[in-house]
């Protein structure tokens, strides 16, 4: 091929360009927001663009799973998908941990603003007195 791009080319990468998309989206969500549970949904996003770079090159079209036969001759990799539901799990349980950390920020603070809670820090230090 001579380097020029093809629908079927560009078609190919799909799965690229939506973890990109993804990727940026988390970034952004994460880097704009001030609301702790917001931070968290950026956070879940930009995760799940990593679970698709992954995911998006272990499957083979046309590949089975590698068992031996005769009858096949392309098998997928199934260790990316392993890695992936390891990765799921431990994000869910991140995720627990982040929630119940936002929820013990709101007990202490009253808010879950990162703005609040920074001036309110600003504060207490100024006059010398720990929340």
């Amino acid at each position: 091929m001579s380097g020029v791009s093809t629908p079927a080319a560009l078609g190919s990468h799909f799965t690229y360009f939506i973890t990109i998309f993804l990727m940026v989206a988390g970034l952004f969500i994460v880097i704009s927001r001030t609301n702790l549970i917001k931070k968290l949904v950026g956070l879940g996003i930009f995760q799940t663009s990593v679970y698709l770079l992954y995911i998006g090159p272990g499957k083979l079209i046309g590949g089975t799973a590698p068992i031996l036969s005769d009858a096949f001759t392309v098998y997928s990799n199934p260790l990316p998908h392993v890695l992936i539901l390891t990765a799921i799990v431990v994000g869910v349980a991140i995720l627990a941990l982040g929630l119940a950390l936002v929820v013990r920020i709101r007990e202490a603070y009253g808010t879950i603003e990162e703005d609040d809670i920074l001036a309110q820090e600003a504060q207490s230090e100024g006059d010398g007195n720990a929340p």
